[in-house]
């Protein structure tokens, strides 16, 4: 079966920023930006940039480029022994693409609001209670009854990005990222020059990048850079490897990590001056501290952003531009996960894209509807925490091992130099081999620590164990059983 191609650098690019760009770049960023030095946790961070995204991105555009498949594909390859890498990080692509769509379910169902702020005076409440319908219950074993309105927003979600993964790499994704991506970056330009001219605005942008130097010295800033960068660029679960399997023969695999990685990195950096912009405004007309508005995560975006939109004059042109912002890079993001699965699939068992990705939506939209009940919040909560900060990891870890110590890196090194504008020096190895897996390592066992001693989020052992530690393991284990009982073929 001839396998499809970009019909265009650009496309290519603009599809890897769009999986890039997620929700997190918007409502992770900035928080941890202000939480780690404001300015001066730039530094750590564009280090972070240059010792572990680039290289990580041309590794795996590498790797996809080179042996012209996905995840499983490229690890049989390369060995048979650990295809289940492969699919360790497909199983990961898998259940991000469930949980996924319920949030990008919520942001269009606030797009909708937005135009009359039909969340009301106290969106706190509106969210948890009217809109989620959150039960009294705080575990995810009480999941309740499934709500329609947010059931219906996922099904619009899971329709658009299913046509585009249809349609194919050329006709689908790439054309839907062509607009998508542009219009991500005017609509969050116009939002910035808007609301910089609001009162307080300047002064939420002076909180959010004030350099507070004497926290570069902190060994948890450093950690911090190091794991928003792992968090945001989509490496390590079969995403990157399976966009780059479509490139055509002679492709600037370098230039195309730098272009992606600059990028994204830059447009983190303009979502925080916007979301610190709005927030700096919040706090004026409340006549508040920043400190008591600054928050992140899914409160930012459906509890403290509506209540700055409130404030706001023409809060029908800011809601809708916000919330819309906010759409586009979810469905961007979540269309790449989409086609990692529905890409593995065909490669595994030989069949068609259409049949690949019927099976992949369908069975992934009704599962997905577990998040779409009173207690699918939670649900997503747990999930999402330990797959972001176990299972991506480790995953990482273990690709950065094999290639950096049991695989000949030097074997992607010479393909990338072969075939790129510019040749890549010794530090793409030394980073690749030495300096990432120590930063991995040393996030993976704080977070374990702390998990551990703290707990999260006041969830009983019993959920976390089933829905966190235990989840983890399983797909691992189902990653291995699947290597044992078949070969990839090559």
């Amino acid at each position: 079966m001839e396998r499809e191609q970009w019909g265009s650098r650009v496309g290519f690019i603009l599809a890897t920023i769009g999986s890039a760009i997620g929700l997190g770049n918007i409502w992770r960023f900035p928080y941890i930006t202000y939480e780690n030095g404001g300015g001066a946790f730039l530094i750590p961070y564009l280090f972070a940039m240059i010792t572990v995204g680039i290289p990580f991105m041309i590794l795996e555009f590498g790797m996809g480029h080179k042996y012209k498949g996905t995840s499983p594909h490229v690890f049989a390859h390369l060995n048979s022994k650990f295809a289940w890498l492969g699919w360790f990080q497909v199983f990961i692509a898998i259940i991000i693409m469930m949980y996924y769509s319920a949030i990008i379910g919520w942001t269009l169902s606030y797009f909708s609001m937005s135009f009359t702020q039909a969340w009301g005076t106290d969106p706190n409440a509106f969210f948890y209670t009217k809109y989620l319908k959150l039960g009294s219950n705080h575990s995810p074993t009480a999941l309740g009854s499934l709500q329609p309105h947010i059931v219906l927003a996922m099904l619009i979600e899971w329709t658009v990005c299913f046509i585009a993964i249809f349609t194919g790499i050329k006709s689908g994704i790439e054309r839907l990222n062509k607009v998508m991506m542009p219009l991500l970056f005017i609509m969050i330009l116009a939002l910035i020059g808007k609301m910089i001219m609001m009162p307080g605005a300047l002064t939420g942008i002076n909180y959010l990048f004030k350099p507070d130097f004497s926290k570069i010295s902190d060994p948890k800033v450093w950690s911090a850079a190091y794991g928003q960068i792992f968090f945001t660029l989509s490496v390590g679960f079969s995403i990157m490897i399976a966009y780059s399997s479509y490139l055509p023969k002679k492709s600037d695999i370098s230039n195309n990590a730098l272009m992606t990685v600059l990028i994204n990195c830059g447009f983190s950096i303009l979502a925080g001056i916007m979301i610190f912009a709005i927030l700096g405004n919040m706090a004026y007309e409340q006549s508040k501290p920043m400190a008591d508005v600054v928050t992140s995560g899914i409160g930012l975006a459906f509890v403290t952003i509506p209540s700055a939109i409130n404030t706001l004059p023409f809060p029908y042109i800011i809601g809708p531009l916000f919330f819309f912002t906010l759409v586009i890079a979810g469905i961007s993001s979540h269309l790449s996960v989409i086609e990692a699965v529905t890409a593995s699939i065909m490669d595994k068992f030989k069949i068609s894209r259409k049949k690949s990705v019927i099976i992949v939506c369908g069975i992934a939209f009704v599962v997905s509807l577990a998040f779409a009940t009173n207690g699918g919040l939670l649900l997503l909560d747990i999930i999402d925490y330990f797959i972001n900060n176990f299972a991506l990891l480790l995953s990482c870890l273990f690709e950065l091992v094999i290639m950096g110590w049991i695989i000949k890196l030097n074997d992607i090194h010479e393909h990338v130099d072969n075939i790129s504008d510019f040749k890549i020096g010794n530090w793409f190895e030394i980073c690749l081999r030495f300096i990432s897996p120590l930063f991995l390592i040393v996030i993976i066992a704080s977070n374990i620590y702390f998990t551990l001693t703290d707990g999260y989020k006041g969830y009983s052992k019993f959920d976390l164990l089933i829905f966190g530690w235990g989840l983890t393991a399983l797909i691992l284990v189902i990653a291995v059983l699947i290597n044992k009982m078949s070969k990839e073929e090559i």
